[in-house]
């Protein structure tokens, strides 16, 4: 996972600046840190999906190359 460095402090006296009392800059800023935590994470359902097409990418490369071999094996013995 990516980590980011983010200035809390800074973070707060910007919203300070603009207008924002402590306590709401505070809680803004725990709701962005949630979100930020939160935002790398997938269902179940799409890591399913994911391994899923993954296993049939493999598998059509192994038939691929047990065909290629097959061939191969089958024009050496012609050509004995």
């Amino acid at each position: 996972m990516t980590t980011i460095t983010f200035d809390t402090y800074k973070f707060i006296q910007k919203l300070k600046d603009s207008g924002i009392t402590e306590p709401q800059a505070k809680a803004i800023l725990e709701t962005v840190q949630e979100a930020h935590e939160t935002a790398d994470l997938v269902t179940k359902q799409y890591l399913a999906a994911s391994l899923a097409e993954t296993k049939l990418d493999i598998i059509r490369w192994v038939a691929g190359l047990l065909i290629a071999q097959a061939a191969i094996v089958a024009a050496l013995v012609k050509l004995l």
